[in-house]
């Protein structure tokens, strides 16, 4: 941990502020979130996140060789949110390949296609495999190519059906005519936030029942420093920085020291 910060901590309960060690600032930060697209070869991942990212579509299929990544920033309840999405290949061949790739991953899109009912099928199978890497990550199911209603192989309550056995969000999607793609990502962008709030909310609340602040001696510590400092003992609690916020900027203070 850079020094610096045990100086801010430091300062702050002893109501002391250095005009020569800035404090962090919330803008300085943003949200990063890895997304992984799954789902069968040919059923839309790799259209999708072109359609999302650079608002393009091309009827050509070309099949995803491993993995594609693209990216996107967007503003989501006020809050900067720098989507990293992974198009994973949907070929069994692959498998061996993608599934590294799942690690890390912070939320997830299931994809089928209206067209292809081996892809419906095998959404199960997909989920498994994010799951098996990643633990319960937000992840929502996708519906795509409903534009294609009269080349249909799937009715529309099995498929809903499917999701609220699931527990999924459910999106019907055309990413030829551009429906529902842009909700998909933000409603996965929004499901994180909640999650990534619930969390922090969680640690502050531990962090408030060990002391009920900042520098504040804590009664829990052994009897042997209570004597030494009992009229003014201070505990130093190591403040660490959220892991699921990235900076914009390099870090000035990377290499600091408290002098």
């Amino acid at each position: 941990m850079c020094l610096c910060h045990v100086a801010e901590a430091t300062q702050a309960a002893n109501g002391v502020k250095r005009p020569d060690v800035p404090t962090m600032l919330e803008e300085d930060m943003e949200v990063a979130i890895k997304v992984v697209v799954v789902g069968n070869g040919a059923v839309g991942k790799s259209s999708m996140i072109q359609r999302y990212c650079k608002g393009v579509f091309t009827k050509d299929y070309k099949k995803t060789i491993g993995v594609d990544f693209l990216e996107r920033q967007i503003i989501v309840n006020d809050e900067e949110v720098r989507l990293m999405l992974w198009d994973t290949a949907g070929q069994e061949e692959f498998d061996a390949i993608t599934k590294a790739y799942y690690r890390g991953a912070q939320a997830c899109v299931l994809v089928f296609s209206t067209t292809d009912r081996e892809s419906f099928q095998a959404i199960d199978s997909w989920r498994e495999k994010v799951e098996a890497e990643v633990g319960d990550i937000p992840t929502v199911l996708v519906q795509n190519k409903i534009d294609l209603l009269e080349d249909t192989v799937i009715k529309n309550e099995e498929a809903e059906a499917s999701a609220k056995r699931l527990k999924l969000r459910f999106y019907r999607a055309s990413v030829k005519e551009d429906l529902n793609v842009n909700e998909v990502f933000k409603y996965l962008a929004e499901k994180y936030l909640q999650r990534l709030k619930q969390q922090t909310a969680e640690e502050t609340e531990v962090l408030h029942s060990t002391s009920n602040k900042i520098g504040v001696f804590n009664t829990t510590t052994s009897s042997h420093v209570c004597n030494q400092n009992s009229s003014n003992g201070r505990e130093i609690i190591t403040l660490r920085p959220n892991k699921q916020r990235t900076k914009k900027s390099k870090n000035p203070f990377g290499s600091c020291s408290l002098l």
